[in-house]
């Protein structure tokens, strides 16, 4: 494919490294750098690939010339993700999305920015997707239904015809929406949960038993913080 544009990727961890692969072997775009605050810039170098702190960037890299793609998963429910794009803007870069070339996409879905869609989607008609959204491998997005701003899909996720999905929304792996289903801003819907009714806004649903309770995104976030704490030792170890 041939490369006809400049991207810098912001990060420099899993999902940044994943992004590379994709964009440099799937797209018309060419990674020139990768970028990060200065406070987590610990190499100076990936893929042979300069790592520039993002304080910096616009000196070596000029916004005219180049677009960001922020590779940053779902912290604090995708708000980290958005900050990030704003901040990039601010500098006056334009945001990149990928759609993978195995990705079924019909033809009338409307697809916001800065979105990454992976390999094995589908996408049915007159489906709606907004800015910010990430969708893993392997999800069915049935037709007319709508996929709110900042949302986080991880994969084999099923939602069904005319469902709703909030902004700031995260979707486990193997969930399940039923027809007509409608999800607030900033829930988190628990792997392997099926849902067939309305879910009010900040909503944690347990996977055990698709249970509905509110929402202490502290909590969460701590508790997965540790998960991932003990499984980056457990590696080392």
């Amino acid at each position: 494919m041939k490369k006809c544009k400049k991207l810098i990727i912001f990060g420099i961890e899993d999902f940044a490294q994943l992004a590379y692969e994709y964009f440099t072997y799937d797209s018309d775009y060419e990674v020139m750098a990768f970028t990060v605050d200065g406070a987590y810039c610990s190499i100076s170098e990936l893929f042979g690939l300069p790592v520039v702190r993002f304080e910096e960037l616009e000196q070596r890299f000029p916004a005219v010339e180049h677009e960001i793609y922020a590779a940053i998963v779902y912290g604090k429910l995708n708000r980290v993700r958005q900050e990030t794009c704003i901040r990039i803007k601010n500098k006056g870069y334009r945001l990149a999305s990928y759609i993978s070339s195995r990705a079924f996409i019909w033809h009338n879905v409307g697809i916001g920015e800065h979105c990454f869609i992976f390999e094995n989607n589908t996408v049915q008609p007159f489906v709606k997707i907004g800015d910010n959204v990430v969708m893993w491998s392997g999800n069915h997005i049935g037709h007319h239904s709508y996929i709110g701003d900042h949302c986080f899909l991880t994969s084999h996720v099923v939602v069904s015809g005319w469902c709703n999905i909030g902004t700031h929304c995260f979707v486990g792996v193997n969930s399940t929406l039923a027809n007509n289903c409608r999800v607030g801003d900033a829930c988190w819907i628990g792997h392997g949960t099926v849902l067939s009714g309305d879910v009010p806004q900040h909503s944690l649903i347990k996977s055990t038993n698709s249970e509905i309770v509110e929402l202490n995104e502290a909590a969460l976030f701590r508790s997965l913080s540790r998960s991932s704490r003990n499984r980056q030792r457990n590696q080392s170890e």
